[in-house]
């Protein structure tokens, strides 16, 4: 490949050349949403991290396998191995199907990421739908004795796996350490030590989602749906598997325990993550109950929001912070956010407007090299972004009549915002903004046909029929009644 491609890999802890295990073939898998509720800003995040990375080792030409998961089931309260379902209980308070439920906030997910124009993944699994490969990575880690059975539920022992590998190399903790820090938990007592998690959990006869299996009627351990679906889709060995940087422990350090448990080594070959969105310091969470939903930013109803934001100025916003940033939620952010793109896109449009000259007093074709640069640099969009914003000046200084720019140099110009600003960053024309323009348009035309009326009113003929034809010209049909004048747009 032309272009050298550095991530950070989470794993390792330092950036690293990407090289693919099978190029051109690219393997990525993704952790998606646990859907019992709306997605929120910082669902968002990682659902526009990865599409930026997608979008770009599609752009370089290797040929993306992106899986992104969807939790239907296994992933307890507290991301723990007691408690309820999550989606069952959603179920249970709002008596309905846990399906019903996975399928209305499954919906709701798309709607929202296709508005932030997050491009679908190739596959997109559930973990109900999954229940045999789960089952089969238990058998598989049982049989090499890294698993044991206790009252009808499999848990990982994870003291046993420490001794012949690394339990922490992820996330950097050691088993003391995790030991520890390990909450007692009601039914702990079923476990050898607490560190231990779930592979497979006996249904409790209240728990309404269940299936059987050579140990017991009952679910997944949440962190095994990963493993196995990674293993289904992507292989025993593949290249990127990302997320947030709240699931390196444990979620996916017990993927890393159970893939070395089951198959003797990792499946992964670099690790990625991005930082949270924080309100005041602290995650966004639904756990926490301080997440602000997608809609209510594309809305404005939450009480925090002092108005609406489009879904371009939310992803605008996102892509502002390299990926491994904290980004810090504030009104004064989002709005900054929404006057930089709103700059972004008005120069883009001015492209338009250039009349090329013979010669030309800008340098134009640095700008695409240092795009790359900052892309290849794993990811850096706010440096792209700042890249752009250089190249906006050049436009508007075109435009003023400061400079002057060549047909060549002008169609290098926008191959390379429409490159980046559109086919790699995500950015896109908002359409809710035609209807802004529409609803503006038509207060324009009230307020000419108000002085036709005038004119009308006062006898001056010259002017009342000047601004008849005129709009008649733009394709204006006006019709005088008693009432007062209609008129409607004839396209």
């Amino acid at each position: 490949m032309e272009h050298q491609l550095t991530i950070y890999n989470t794993l390792d802890r330092k950036k690293e050349v990407f090289i693919p295990l099978h190029a051109p073939h690219v393997g990525m898998y993704v952790c998606g949403p646990t859907v019992y509720g709306d997605a929120h800003l910082g669902h968002a995040r990682p659902a526009i991290t990865f599409d930026l990375l997608f979008r770009y080792l599609t752009h370089l030409g290797y040929k993306v396998r992106y899986v992104r998961n969807i939790t239907d089931v296994g992933h307890l309260e507290h991301d723990a191995d007691e408690g309820e379902d999550k989606i069952a209980k959603k179920a249970r308070l709002e008596q309905l199907e846990p399906m019903e439920v996975v399928q209305y906030y499954q919906n709701r997910y798309h709607k929202a990421m296709e508005a932030l124009n997050v491009l679908p993944p190739s596959i997109e699994p559930h973990a109900s739908g999954h229940i045999i490969e789960q089952i089969q990575l238990v058998k598989d880690i049982l049989d090499n004795g890294y698993a044991y059975e206790s009252e009808g539920s499999i848990y990982f022992d994870v003291v046993k796996y420490n001794k012949d590998h690394h339990y922490g190399k992820l996330s950097g903790r050691n088993l003391d350490d995790v030991l520890n820090t390990t909450r007692e938990l009601d039914g702990q007592n079923e476990k050898h030590n607490p560190a231990d998690f779930a592979l497979w959990k006996r249904a409790q006869p209240e728990h309404i989602m269940h299936w059987p299996s050579p140990w017991s009627e009952g679910f997944p351990g949440w962190h095994c749906e990963c493993t196995a679906m990674g293993k289904k889709y992507l292989g025993n060995h593949f290249d990127i598997h990302g997320g947030g940087m709240d699931l390196i422990f444990p979620h996916h350090e017990c993927e890393i325990a159970q893939s070395v448990a089951s198959q003797g080594d990792d499946m992964v070959h670099y690790w990625m993550h991005n930082n949270m969105i924080t309100i005041n310091g602290t995650k966004m969470g639904k756990s926490l109950g301080n997440f602000i939903t997608l809609e209510e930013f594309f809305q404005g109803t939450h009480k925090l929001l002092t108005q609406a934001y489009s879904p371009m100025t939310i992803r605008f916003f996102i892509l502002q912070a390299h990926y491994r940033s904290t980004v810090d939620f504030s009104n004064e952010a989002l709005q900054a956010s929404e006057k930089g793109l709103s700059r972004l896109m008005e120069a883009i449009t001015g492209l338009e407007k250039i009349v090329p000259s013979t010669t030309s007093t800008v340098e134009v074709k640095t700008l695409r090299a240092k795009c790359y640069e900052a892309m290849d640099d794993d990811l850096n969009s706010p440096i792209v972004i700042a890249h752009l914003f250089d190249g906006a000046k050049m436009i508007n200084n075109i435009i003023a009549g400061n400079d002057t720019i060549t047909a060549e140099d002008l169609k290098e110009l926008k191959e390379t915002f429409h490159l980046f600003c559109f086919d790699l960053l995500g950015l896109k024309e908002e359409n809710d903004s035609n209807e802004e323009r529409e609803i503006a348009f038509g207060k324009v035309v009230d307020m000419l046909l108000e002085q036709r009326m005038k004119a009308k009113a006062n006898k001056d003929w010259e002017t009342s029929d000047k601004i008849r034809n005129e709009l008649t010209d733009l394709g204006f049909e006006i019709k005088d009644t008693k009432e007062g004048c209609e008129w409607k747009l004839n396209r």
